[in-house]
């Protein structure tokens, strides 16, 4: 198989394996299996695509080719007739009309929608259903969701495959749940939401700074659920907050696709829409009384988004909201980025005292962020000697090969 060929398929997968997942869940009624057909059309493309070529809507190429997989699983099943009408009648007779195979209800009946309330479903530990919905929607490996929540590989596998049969064991519907049940799942849908989008916004590990395809995704979702719960601040807190971080996408990264950092970033270059649409979210989160973990983020992302250069953020007011958000939401990762922000507004000895109280957290030991942002803070304390190995020491953690490289130099500037 050429190089070409394997890198279309691989990006064909990674676009199309949360659509493809989500529609077969919706026919067999089993994440599991409809994950297990979704490989099977992946396993089918590699061996045809190199011979025949990658086909014009390789996305309906795969639907199609899972469909008719699992037609023929149907037939293994006593209860063959009645599935097979769910399928899809005349299925194994003809091949199936490609547009009807994958369009889309931007709506409340969207596919991907339903599949995340089921992958929150109660049923699962909060931290299977966030790692279950980042496999099927985001299109993550294990990998890169233990790498998001700073936890073994091998534990989050472990919680990807018993959160799927605990899911077929409790027959749970396909469906977007309503009323008390919707409330309760909402938070752990907003976490997964989040958390696909960061993962776009920020790669944990590959070639590339981003994957604008799971920001995308995210916001999409994002949207929906802000229509679907029109009173909860929250949902559109996580609009606003995705809408105002989305904008800077065009300038995070340079023409080779190395990482811009925030204060180096061409302003002009901020999607002004996207960061309209975020203000108008935060706005309607706080006219519903919001002010929960994601709102206060969005609050945050907006003193970025005010300001027209660097220089001109508010980071007093940035630092008062990381406090707030620390009590809201108490987290090693949130008490990080206070010390950033904290170093701002008051100086790096301030930032660095608060640093230096998370360098024994045990979540925080392989954290490539927590050396480099101490790396960062040294260096400008005119410490060069301990942040070059700071930098060097937060290189050697990201999986991230441009983030090594930004690193990597960082480092080398210190000399």
């Amino acid at each position: 198989m050429s190089t070409e060929t394997h890198r279309a398929i691989e990006t064909v997968w990674r676009i199309e394996a949360p659509r493809l997942i989500a529609g077969l869940a919706g026919l067999v009624r089993d994440v599991g299996v409809a994950e297990e057909l979704a490989q099977d059309a992946l396993v089918a493309a590699l061996e045809q695509w190199p011979g025949e070529g990658v086909p014009r809507n390789p996305g309906a190429w795969l639907m199609t080719t899972a469909k008719r997989r699992a037609v023929d699983r149907i037939r293994r099943d006593e209860t063959y007739r009645r599935k097979l009408e769910e399928v899809g009648r005349g299925l194994a007779e003809h091949v199936p009309d490609v547009a009807a195979l994958v369009a889309e209800d931007d709506g409340i009946g969207d596919d991907r929608l339903r599949l995340v309330f089921v992958a929150c479903h109660p049923v699962l530990s909060a931290e299977a259903r966030v790692a279950l919905t980042l496999r099927l929607l985001g299109g993550l490996t294990t990998g890169e969701i233990a790498r998001a929540f700073l936890v073994p590989e091998p534990t989050v596998a472990q919680r990807i495959s018993r959160a799927k049969k605990a899911l077929a064991a409790a027959r749970v519907p396909f469906e977007v749940p309503r009323g008390d049940e919707l409330a309760a799942r909402l938070s752990s849908v907003l976490e997964v939401v989040y958390l696909i989008f960061n993962e776009g916004y920020s790669a944990t590990a590959g070639d590339d700074w981003m994957r604008p395809q799971l920001c995308a995704d995210a916001l999409r979702l994002g949207r929906v659920l802000a229509r679907l719960t029109p009173r909860e601040p929250e949902v559109h807190g996580l609009v606003a907050l995705m809408e105002i971080q989305a904008s800077r996408a065009g300038a995070r990264t340079g023409p080779g696709g190395e990482p811009i950092l925030l204060a180096d970033q061409n302003r002009a270059r901020w999607d002004r829409l996207l960061i309209r649409r975020g203000l108008a979210a935060l706005e309607r989160a706080e006219a519903l009384g919001g002010a929960g973990p994601y709102v206060l983020q969005a609050a945050i992302a907006a003193c970025h988004a005010r300001a027209w250069r660097f220089e001109d953020t508010d980071w007093r007011r940035i630092a008062g909201l990381y406090e707030r958000l620390a009590e809201a939401m108490p987290s090693p990762v949130v008490e990080l980025n206070r010390a950033v922000a904290v170093s701002m507004a008051f100086g790096p000895e301030a930032g660095l005292a608060l640093l230096d109280q998370l360098t024994a957290l045990p979540a925080l030991r392989n954290y490539h962020l927590l050396p480099s942002v101490r790396g960062d803070l040294l260096s400008r304390l005119g410490r060069t000697d301990e942040a070059r190995a700071e930098f060097e020491r937060a290189a050697s953690l990201t999986r991230n090969e441009r983030e090594r490289t930004l690193l990597v130099s960082r480092a080398a500037a210190c000399g």
